[in-house]
């Protein structure tokens, strides 16, 4: 099987959507299929062995005529309002030609023809849809529309399709809109790479090691490292922040900043399809491909909803007249009136529009949500677990002390060193940075690391071992926050003494989860006097200290049997197992492929306080998505007992229905503002 992924045109609506999926899920060839409606693209999984687009163009047809393939990048856009504004325009003319009476002889052709034009299009797709087996919204129409014209209602039947077909157009123009605008939102997709030796090629192209000249002005391409230069970086389009980050030769720079300053020399550490700007595309545009609960009941209540609208529309139309003084003919119109009412497109739009609105403004904020359910169980986190080393701390160790035991401080900085050279941990950083000479590990043999303790070597006959008290087998009770040992053949030679600072955001981000309410603890293997400092500065009650990484992943999975939404926030790599476990999975860093494959969100930048943001993104974006759909049914219930009491009339309904839809997109696309 392998994951396929195009841009589909054509398509009106979400339920359109939904169609096309369930018909291709029924597929033998198709597997996973998803329709994002909000960005016009199918992903699915295929063992098709021939050509998968044409097969692909050729099954979505059998469904939707009107929609095509193409493997393009872009956001779709509609190729079919101009013939619409062309057949609106002219079913207009002709209704006023009727309506103003301008050449009587011909009034009743005028009326006709502008049926004809008005209507052509919605009777067409019912009719495509009949045969299909298909009953949706153009069917309901296209009833109400020629059972008001031989009612007599002529000119209220041809104002219906008018309307109805202009506020498609507007609901058409308005999705436009709203895809270009959540795309400008993430517009970081460099467009070249100037290589060293002057020529300007696509960043695909470049390869891993060579190096890339990146002007003033320009979008840094590819993720690299500043081999040559001085220069600022607008890096706002990642994390969302405005000050600008000075680098200089041997800093990490990340694809999609802006060069501000000065002309730099970077040589390229990933390729494209591995690097931070595609990594970030990939995620906003396939976040809401995960569809929440509300979405999912929206999808299979749409399925249901239109036959059963039929239903009671004939129910009107037959009982009605039996049980009050009605007439059949006004029964007939109230049941006409009642099927353009229930049209669902205003509920199965926004629903979907909200949520990919929703990651959209997270990702301008440096917020990767890697999907709408997510983005949507967020707002329901009982609790945030904190990593403490590099979440809650700065990971920068600084060595305060070198404590002699047994040995001398050049030997116990010399073994910690040549141990700590073969690892990425912070301490091991700190320690190398703080010996400050050549480390000759060439003899080194038998290298381990042991989880959660340290690590042991052999080093010409000698037995080495580097880590905590228990690795070594030091048995007082040390009250400091960090200690490194080193112990050599049996012998404990001594300690190292590390100290690490808490982040200044780490005391606000603390207290907003307070005031909201959410419980906080911290999960470190660090020790108890260590865990216990940091969790007394922050004002956190709960915290459990000396923890392998069997032991987090235990206590989470008791937390989350508790009924218990958690979400993890560690560092995205040595805390993969747990971050795949929790609720959600929080990682920070800076947007590397490896964190952003951990977690559920990634925070690009190293601010915890842009977790209380998504937060509030996550509960402005459920609110919005309940008033449109308390909107959309209040509205629509309201005028259908107003139809049945003969006070709403079939323009009423209209409003009910495209009207509706168009105010519940406007008011999705307020959470781009926020």
């Amino acid at each position: 099987m392998k994951k396929c992924r195009y841009t589909i045109n054509g398509i009106d609506c979400a339920s359109c959507a939904h169609k096309i999926e369930e018909h291709l899920d029924k597929n033998e060839y198709f597997k996973n299929v998803n329709i994002n409606f909000s960005t016009s693209k199918i992903s699915f999984e295929t063992s098709y062995p021939h050509n998968i687009q044409k097969y692909l163009q050729k099954t979505v047809k059998e469904v939707e005529p009107e929609a095509y393939i193409v493997d393009n990048d872009s956001f779709a856009h509609s190729s079919k309002n101009n013939i619409k504004f062309m057949h609106i325009l002219l079913g207009f003319i002709l209704l006023l030609l009727y309506i103003f009476n301008i050449f009587p002889q011909f009034s009743i052709y005028f009326l006709i023809l502008a049926y004809i034009f008005l209507l052509f299009n919605v009777f067409i797709k019912a009719i495509e849809q009949l045969f299909r087996g298909i009953i949706d919204e153009n069917i309901l129409i296209t009833i109400s529309c020629i059972g008001a014209y031989f009612l007599g209602e002529y000119i209220e039947g041809a104002i219906v399709i008018l309307l109805y077909e202009v506020g498609k157009l507007l609901e058409s123009i308005a999705i436009n809109n709203s895809r270009k605008s959540i795309a400008q939102l993430m517009s970081i997709k460099p467009e070249y790479a100037n290589l060293l030796t002057g020529e300007i090629v696509d960043p695909n192209e470049v390869k891993i090691g060579e190096v890339i000249v990146i002007k003033p002005g320009e979008r840094v391409p590819l993720d690299g490292i500043v081999i040559e230069g001085t220069s600022h970086l607008d890096t706002s389009s990642l994390t969302g922040e405005s000050k600008l980050t000075k680098v200089t030769k041997n800093d990490t720079i990340l694809s999609g900043s802006i060069n501000l300053d000065a002309l730099i020399k970077v040589q390229v550490t990933s390729k494209y399809v591995d690097s931070t700007v595609n990594k970030i595309l990939e995620l906003v545009e396939t976040a809401t491909d995960k569809k929440t609960k509300t979405e999912t009941f929206v999808n299979k209540v749409s399925k249901i909803y239109t036959p059963i609208v039929i239903i009671l529309a004939i129910l009107i139309g037959i009982f009605l007249p039996l049980c009050t003084n009605t007439s059949y003919s006004d029964s007939i119109y109230k049941s006409l009136t009642f099927l353009v009412i229930s049209c669902p497109c205003a509920i199965a739009i926004s629903v979907p529009l909200s949520y990919f609105t929703g990651i959209g403004t997270a990702s301008k904020h440096g917020i990767l949500i890697k999907g709408s359910n997510f983005l949507d169980e967020l707002r329901n986190v009982d609790e945030f677990v904190l990593d403490k080393t590099g979440t809650l701390t700065t990971g920068d160790f600084t060595i305060t002390q070198v404590k002699c035991l047994n040995g001398t401080q050049d030997d116990i900085l010399k073994y910690a060193a040549i141990g700590e050279s073969f690892s990425n941990h912070p301490i091991a950083h700190s320690i190398i940075n703080f010996y400050n000479d050549n480390i000759d590990n060439s003899n080194v043999k038998d290298y381990k690391e042991i989880s959660g303790q340290g690590i042991t070597y052999h080093l010409d006959n000698h037995i080495v071992k580097i880590g905590n008290a228990e690795l070594v087998g030091y048995n007082d009770n040390l009250h400091i926050d960090t200690q490194v040992f080193v112990k050599v053949d049996g012998n404990i030679l001594g300690y190292l003494i590390l100290s690490d600072e808490i982040k200044k955001d780490a005391y606000l981000f603390v207290n907003k989860l307070y005031k909201l309410s959410v419980n906080t603890s911290i999960f470190t293997g660090d020790s108890e006097l260590t865990a216990h400092n940091v969790a007394t500065k922050l004002h956190i009650k709960e915290y459990h200290a000396n923890m392998l990484p069997s032991d987090k992943y235990q206590l989470l999975e008791s937390k989350i049997n508790n009924n218990h939404v958690v979400a993890f926030v560690g560092d995205g790599v040595n805390d993969a197992p747990v971050i795949a476990l929790a609720n959600i999975g929080i990682s920070m860093g800076n947007g590397s492929s490896a964190a952003i494959e951990a977690s559920d969100i990634v925070i690009i930048s190293n601010d915890l306080n842009k977790l209380t943001e998504a937060i509030d993104i996550s509960q402005f974006t459920h609110k919005i998505i309940k008033q449109n759909l308390v909107f959309a049914f209040s509205v629509k219930i309201g005028i259908l007992f107003l139809s049945v009491l003969g006070i709403a009339t079939m323009w009423s309904a209209i409003f009910a229905d495209v009207g509706v839809t168009l105010l519940t997109i406007f008011n999705s696309l307020r959470i781009l503002k926020h």
